[in-house]
């Protein structure tokens, strides 16, 4: 389960886990009235960089969306082709209530009907350690999409005001802000603004893939750099039969290695199929990521039939897996859960009023990596930026 469901299943089975407080979600307040009448930049087509596109067109203001890949979304990258449902291969879980869906349209005249489901004690969780399976009911607050997912959410409600402002396959190679406009040079050449506000995963920016001039203050490159981002790693099988539990983790040792879980892919879904979800992070993201299509099925297999009575192998039909260490412009998974809360808010601050920085990474440091968190990053920076 991402981040904050993951660390719940921790708390029921009793495993500690460092992180930071509770998410403050977002509000309804809008991003009120300003007197700033330039451009802006927004680099990245993900959660954090849609949102702030949409926050910007609320507002009126003259923007563009630089996208190095293709398609938008970026780790709400979703399958449609899978099943008969759509399957989430990045971020999957709503973290926090579902009226942040409003929250994040901030419309009161645009009704959000896409519907989340939620886990009750009736649903079992399961914990694999050296040989053994505990069992204990669900406690998770944390809801799942119904036949959705969060970019079809943003299919529906965000992207239809900034698809004609987004530029695809326009990769940044470097953001100079050292005269009175912003130049953004690309791989289809440069942009000028007036500020620029960037969402790139954080591995972008610590690989130094986009150049700064001046360079970044030093304060914020000591904490782009010290901040460990987990590796991640999804997979989904279809089986004949559901012989698991609704959620089965495992015991990484020690907790920073990262986190492994098998879950019901199918909880909630309009379907008969079914489908059993792998998301992995850190140490086990890395070692399945490094194994061959067939070492792979058959590893998962292996050692489901040994948690459930050889009944995975018999009932196994079809895989896909998203490896996100091998996206070009991901690069990895997502920043630790253990990192501190301090360095993740010294993350987001502005640079010069020209370089602001909005998504997963970029929040106040009470939340990191879900969506929610980055759509809030956005109306933060954004306010920022018309301030």
């Amino acid at each position: 389960m991402n981040r904050k469901g993951f660390l719940h299943i921790c708390s029921i089975l009793g495993i500690g886990v460092s992180g930071a407080g509770v998410f403050s979600a977002c509000n309804n307040s809008s991003i009120g009235n300003t007197n700033f009448t330039g451009k802006v930049l927004v680099i990245g087509a993900g959660a954090g960089g849609l949102s702030s596109g949409y926050l910007l067109n609320k507002q009126g203001i003259e923007f563009e969306i630089l996208e190095a890949s293709s398609m938008v979304g970026g780790r709400m990258k979703t399958n449609k082709d899978f099943t008969d449902f759509p399957i989430p291969l990045g971020a999957e879980w709503l973290h926090t209530r579902a009226g942040v869906l409003d929250d994040i349209v901030d419309d009161d005249t645009v009704p959000v009907t896409i519907k989340t489901v939620g886990y009750t004690r009736e649903d079992t969780v399961a914990y694999w350690d050296n040989g053994e399976l505990t069992l204990h009911g669900s406690n998770d607050p944390d809801l799942k999409f119904v036949n959705a997912t969060w970019l079809t959410f943003y299919e529906e409600y965000i992207i239809p005001s900034v698809s004609d402002y987004i530029s695809y396959n326009t990769v940044v190679e470097s953001i100079d802000y050292s005269d009175t406009n912003v130049t953004v040079q690309t791989s289809n050449g440069s942009y000028t603004a007036d500020k620029v506000i960037v969402t790139v995963p954080l591995k972008v920016l610590q690989e130094r893939d986009i150049a700064f001039t001046p360079s970044l203050p030093q304060d914020k490159l000591e904490a782009i750099d010290s901040v460990t981002i987990w590796e991640g790693f999804k997979a989904f099988f279809e089986f004949s039969e559901a012989f698991y539990h609704t959620a089965t983790s495992f015991n990484i040792t020690p907790q920073t290695d990262g986190q492994k879980l098998y879950y019901d892919a199918a909880f909630g879904q309009h379907t008969d199929r079914h489908i059993l979800g792998l998301f992995t992070v850190g140490k086990p993201a890395l070692e399945y990521g490094s194994l061959s299509e067939d070492d792979f099925i058959d590893t998962v297999l292996s050692e489901l039939d040994e948690i459930y009575n050889n009944r995975a192998t018999q009932s196994y039909i079809k895989h896909i897996t998203q490896n996100w260490n091998n996206e070009p412009f991901i690069k990895a998974g997502y920043i630790s859960d253990h990192a501190n809360w301090r360095t993740v808010r010294k993350l987001r601050t502005p640079v010069d009023n020209k370089i602001y920085f909005a998504g997963g990474p970029f929040t106040n440091g009470e939340d990191w990596v879900a969506v929610h968190a980055a759509a809030q990053s956005a109306k933060d920076a954004v306010k920022n930026v018309l301030s």
